[in-house]
């Protein structure tokens, strides 16, 4: 079973699936990071064993809110675009033979599958209020990336239960 983390939370994803933190990459972090005044990435890509490539990011405003003045749809639109530039190029030019064959994997996918994973503070307090609504930056992921996933997902852990993999929390808690 492949078990990722990211911050504080564990993504564990089932026997027959190939996930990794495309973000921590070699070929991302010293080839393709600084591509045309700078890529993002998404945080995991996984492959399940029918074939769909699963685009993953992940957000936990649990503790600390949301400063960038960015819309967080549109820069998930631009990790998503970038991330799959990256992927084209590295199955050509990664060094490593695993991130190589990964990306060769993805790009042959019959498709890919985006995912924002969210987490927010469970109820609403001044400190740690919720302050994105999970249903309007879907509707304008779905706008902003019909040609890649015409059906993003925008989950949190107590809706992500449909998902193949599970969420669970690390360490101390969290609001």
């Amino acid at each position: 079973m492949a078990t990722l983390s990211e911050g504080k939370l564990k993504f564990a994803f089932p026997d027959a699936w190939i996930a990794s933190k495309y973000d921590d990459w070699s070929y991302y972090r010293n080839q393709f990071q600084k591509v045309c005044g700078g890529a993002q990435a998404v945080d995991i890509v996984a492959f399940g064993p029918d074939r769909w490539c699963w685009l993953i990011e992940i957000k936990d405003y649990r503790e600390h809110q949301r400063t960038k003045p960015r819309d967080i749809a549109d820069e998930m639109a631009g990790k998503i675009r970038d991330t799959l530039a990256g992927l084209s190029s590295g199955q050509h030019l990664a060094s490593d033979a695993h991130e190589k064959a990964q990306a060769r994997d993805a790009v042959r996918s019959i498709g890919w599958r985006v995912v924002l994973h969210l987490e927010q503070p469970k109820g609403h307090s001044k400190l740690f209020p919720r302050t994105i609504k999970l249903a309007d930056v879907l509707q304008k992921l779905k706008q902003l990336i019909k040609a890649i996933d015409p059906h993003p997902q925008v989950v949190e852990r107590a809706n992500s239960g449909h998902l193949p993999w599970r969420v669970t929390t690390v360490g101390g808690a969290t609001p």
